[in-house]
């Protein structure tokens, strides 16, 4: 039995697979040739989370943004690890209330303003209890 080789029956290809990725299985235990072709679904974590540690899902309440095409409802990706810039959607505490807002600064002060003219923008220097909770990165509306 010297110089003999074995081989495994089942054929493995050239990506590994979980069970759940394969649609079909093969009776014979060979795959076909394509199958090192086979493409795996899309996973919404891995396209649109970064951070996985600094990443959070929100559900929209209320119509403040809707002119920026943040609906009531939508679910919102907010990233705490991105740096606040000026012009971002963000995610605010303002007196212990979570707050979605355009972030505005110039010279003088900083501002929130929504995107709807019902409300009134938000001068900060008038606010002691202030913070950034994080940077809305994507919004999941339904149709």
């Amino acid at each position: 039995m010297e110089g003999e080789e074995f081989y495994g029956s089942a054929y493995k290809g050239s990506k590994q697979f979980t069970q759940q990725e394969v649609n079909t299985a093969n009776a014979t235990g060979f795959g076909a040739a394509a199958d090192d072709y086979m493409e795996r679904g899309i996973d919404l974590n891995e396209q649109l989370v970064k951070n996985k540690p600094a990443t959070y899902f929100f559900r929209m309440k209320g119509d403040a943004m809707k002119e920026a095409g943040i609906f009531d409802g939508d679910i919102l990706i907010v990233d705490r690890s991105v740096k606040l810039v000026n012009g971002k959607v963000i995610v605010a505490i303002l007196n212990g209330e979570l707050l979605v807002r355009r972030f505005h600064k110039n010279f003088s002060s900083a501002f929130l303003i929504p995107e709807n003219s019902r409300y009134k923008n938000i001068n900060l220097a008038e606010f002691s209890n202030f913070s950034v909770w994080g940077v809305v990165i994507y919004v999941i509306h339904p149709l």
